[in-house]
């Protein structure tokens, strides 16, 4: 990987792990409950002057970031629920790029995007603690991932959050901001 795909993906790209277990789910819910406070850690202190720095060149900021996760873990909880009431639910998928474009997540204080990942995640914590194995072996289809297990979609999302976490610790890192 170069070091602008380095920097887009400082953790790698996804990678579904097929040999899910009850134990590993488990310890994504736990995850999926701890991911807040990673993304508050994130951004603690920084100025909208940083907030306003793209994480890579061509990057979006720190704060369409912060943004986008709410944004993104709330599309994904509402077809989390439909895969879990239709058969193979077919998603839908918004144009993040577009969305981060507007100028709520390009100017807008993160606070209420902080807050609204915070409820959101606890929810999905509520939701998947709630599932039966074969609720995670139901299906949906995503027009980039094709047919997939909510297993999948569980694993996706929680390095989704790791990964835009670490976009952005890694700025910081780089920035050398404290």
């Amino acid at each position: 990987m170069n070091e602008i795909g380095t920097l887009q993906y400082p953790l790698g790209r996804f990678c579904f792990d097929p040999k899910t277990s009850m134990e590993l789910r488990e310890q994504l819910v736990t995850e999926y409950g701890l991911l807040p406070e990673k993304l508050e850690a994130a951004v603690e202190s920084l100025t909208d002057q940083q907030l306003d720095t793209p994480y890579r060149p061509g990057g979006w900021t720190v704060r369409q970031v912060v943004h986008h996760l709410p944004e993104s873990h709330m599309n994904a909880y509402v077809r989390l629920k439909l895969a879990l009431t239709e058969e193979n639910h077919k998603a839908v998928v918004a144009d993040e790029a577009a969305w981060a474009e507007r100028k709520d997540s390009r100017n807008g204080h993160i606070a209420l995007s902080l807050e609204l990942f915070r409820v959101l995640q606890q929810r999905w914590v509520l939701a998947l603690r709630a599932f039966s194995e074969a609720d995670f072996e139901r299906t949906m289809w995503h027009p980039a991932w094709g047919t997939v297990s909510l297993d999948y979609v569980v694993q996706n999302y929680a390095w989704h959050a790791r990964h835009h976490i670490a976009q952005i610790t890694r700025l910081r890192e780089r920035m050398r901001w404290t």
